[in-house]
């Protein structure tokens, strides 16, 4: 029985401990930054994040709620069918004007340990090369930031 229960305790300390460490490492809202050297800076479109057909869908469903307000019978049919029509062509076209590529730059950074490191992120950063910067993160959470 003894044995059993300085097992159990065994197991649920080490459990503790591993949890312990696994937490000690970062705070909500920590991030790692590492200094370096803008060495080259490209600039780049980048793809927007919209969804295709969602502004058809979203036009087709007001069009077709619109629709069910006008008339009675047959005629309100007809309303709904063109409504859904109308909204899913007009906001097929209010999407378009949002699927075009966003602006956006690739950074050559060359950190203190002698690494480079390339980042793309979207938007004009009014970086130029030799300036010294900060790079936040890692992976596609990464931005180049100026110093």
């Amino acid at each position: 029985m003894f044995q059993k229960l300085a097992a159990c305790l065994s197991v649920l300390l080490l459990v503790s401990v591993l949890t312990a460490c696994a937490g000690a490492s970062r705070q909500p809202g920590e991030m790692e930054m590492r200094t370096g050297v803008v060495e080259q800076i490209i600039d780049v479109d980048l793809p927007s994040n919209h969804h295709p057909g969602v502004g058809a869908v979203v036009g087709g469903l007001a069009g077709l709620g619109v629709g069910s307000l006008i008339g009675a019978g047959t005629g309100r049919d007809v309303a709904m069918i063109a409504g859904s029509i109308g909204g899913a062509l007009a906001g097929n076209e209010i999407q378009r004007k949002y699927e075009r590529p966003v602006p956006g730059q690739q950074i050559v950074v060359r950190t203190a340990s002698g690494v480079l490191i390339s980042v793309t992120q979207a938007g004009v950063a009014g970086l130029r090369k030799g300036q010294l910067v900060y790079v936040e993160g890692h992976g596609d959470g990464a931005r180049v930031v100026a110093r």
